[in-house]
């Protein structure tokens, strides 16, 4: 085995610490200035790396716009049920008065029609030519009473369906809003549960702070970091008691979590290993280390092993061009479950 094996041996990130907009224009810059003078292998793992880095960050955007979206489009759609409420109010209202002015003519009619039918009684006594005069305007009379009560038959028709218009848009207006306030929730729950999750890992590891250990939370997920330098010796796959202790130490913290997946990656150097004994390679090394890990966790905690997953990401996920050790690390990643999320999102799609 070389002498740098040390630095392959330590296991690495899951996942590639994304960086800003700010870090992706500085390694720009380091990769330009240092362009002439550095070997072409490393000048070619920078580029890599910078792409790598770049395409997360547009997917994790994309993620976030997506969601943005949504909620934009759900937002839309509470404003055009809001103008249709309205509209529908307004023509109920014009409703509401033709009807009242309708009955009020109906009544009219039905006032004249009986004086018209005491007068034609009287006037069949009378001059035939006479009388049929008034007995044709009485016909005319009560022909167009029956169209005022066909028009107000209608009209009452009319109104109903519209009230039924009114009352189906308050409804889904309601469930809409309801939807909005449900997805802002989860979000801000989950974002807090991030947060204490965070804290509370912070607190167990607090002893083991300036030996290689770090704790961030980025996007609702915890990222736990630990440099090969705590958990193992060079070139082995045997957690030492120090790193064993705060292995411990975070199982026992997490143990008692819900609705959360554990992620466990081992990452190396990019030096190469020349062994003839298992492990071979910087594969074999970092699959070994996050394996190892995930038995301590078990073995030591309730902690429930469908939960736990184990990677190996070599050396194809560093997280400095210039300090390799740092790139020798084990991440374990605390995500939760984002189900009710999705659920609540697929909801506002179908519904729409």
């Amino acid at each position: 085995m070389s002498p740098c094996s040390d630095r392959l041996c330590d296991a690495p990130l899951y996942k590639v610490i994304i960086m800003n907009k700010l870090g992706i224009v500085a390694v720009a810059g380091l990769v330009t200035v240092f362009q002439s003078c550095v070997p072409h292998r490393k000048y070619t793992e920078l580029e890599t790396r910078k792409v790598s880095v770049e395409q997360e960050n547009t997917s994790l955007k994309k993620s976030k716009e997506q969601l943005e979206a949504q909620n934009k489009e759900l937002n839309t759609t509470l404003d055009t049920k809001n103008k249709e409420l309205t509209k529908l109010l307004a023509d109920t209202l014009e409703m509401g008065r033709d009807y009242r002015q309708l009955r009020n003519q109906y009544d009219k009619v039905n006032e004249l029609n009986d004086i018209l039918s005491k007068k034609s009684s009287e006037l069949l006594n009378q001059a035939s030519g006479e009388n049929k005069k008034l007995v044709d305007e009485l016909n005319k009379t009560q022909e167009a009473l029956q169209k005022k009560e066909d028009a107000l038959k209608a009209l009452e028709k009319n109104l109903n369906e519209k009230q039924s218009a009114v009352d189906k848009a308050n409804t889904d207006l309601a469930e809409k809003q309801k939807r909005i306030s449900d997805m802002e929730k989860l979000l801000s729950d989950q974002q807090a549960a991030s947060e204490a999750l965070k804290n509370k890992v912070q607190s167990a590891l607090l002893g083991f702070k300036d030996k290689g250990l770090t704790v961030t939370e980025k996007d609702g997920k915890v990222y736990v970091s630990m440099e090969a330098k705590l958990l193992f010796a060079t070139g082995s796959t045997t957690v030492d008691p120090n790193g064993k202790t705060a292995l411990i130490d975070l199982a026992r913290a997490i143990e008692n979590e819900v609705d959360m997946e554990i992620i466990v990656e081992g990452h190396t150097d990019t030096d190469k290993m020349n062994a003839a004994a298992y492990p071979k390679d910087n594969w074999d090394l970092s699959v070994l280390r996050a394996t190892e890990v995930v038995k301590i966790i078990t073995a030591n905690s309730t902690v429930q092993p469908g939960k736990l997953s184990a990677a190996g990401r070599s050396s194809y996920h560093p997280v400095d061009a210039t300090d390799k050790s740092k790139n020798r690390r084990i991440e374990i990643i605390l995500q939760p479950k984002l189900d009710e999320l999705y659920r609540l999102i697929e909801a506002g799609g179908a519904g729409n």
